[in-house]
């Protein structure tokens, strides 16, 4: 069966080190592409090996900006899964991330609400099924 499949979902942040930084070092995400485009853009895209990907855009505009920590209007925008919830928590908090919540266990695993450092809104689970 051939269709379209989504590739890349863009997070407009401050700055792509930081960007970086927090992806990599927080959420454990690789660095798969971090390209030179001129004018000091560069197509930077992290994620997991198995999907999941992020471009990292540097807000070009005031109104970009202002987008920064609320793309999605205040909701939980974004949703991380592991297999290793404690360390994955404690690594976040170590890179900046702030937990809104206790964590809670739900029928389809166990969540916590957390802020990246630059305000976006994430679910951190560990799914009771893997194949989530």
């Amino acid at each position: 069966m051939t269709g379209t499949r989504l590739a890349l979902t863009t997070l407009v942040v401050p700055d792509y080190d930081a960007g970086i930084a927090f992806c990599v070092r927080g959420l454990g995400f690789d660095l798969i592409e971090d390209s030179d485009m001129g004018g000091g853009k560069r197509w930077v895209v992290v994620g997991g090996g198995d999907g999941g990907r992020l471009l990292l855009a540097r807000a070009a505009n005031d109104a970009q900006t202002a987008a920064i920590g609320n793309q999605t209007g205040g909701r939980v925008g974004f949703f991380a899964h592991t297999d290793d919830f404690t360390g994955a928590h404690a690594r976040l908090v170590d890179a900046g991330a702030k937990f809104e919540e206790e964590p809670r266990h739900e029928t389809y695993g166990t969540v916590a609400v957390f802020s990246d450092p630059f305000g976006n809104r994430w679910d951190l689970i560990e799914p009771k099924d893997t194949g989530q």
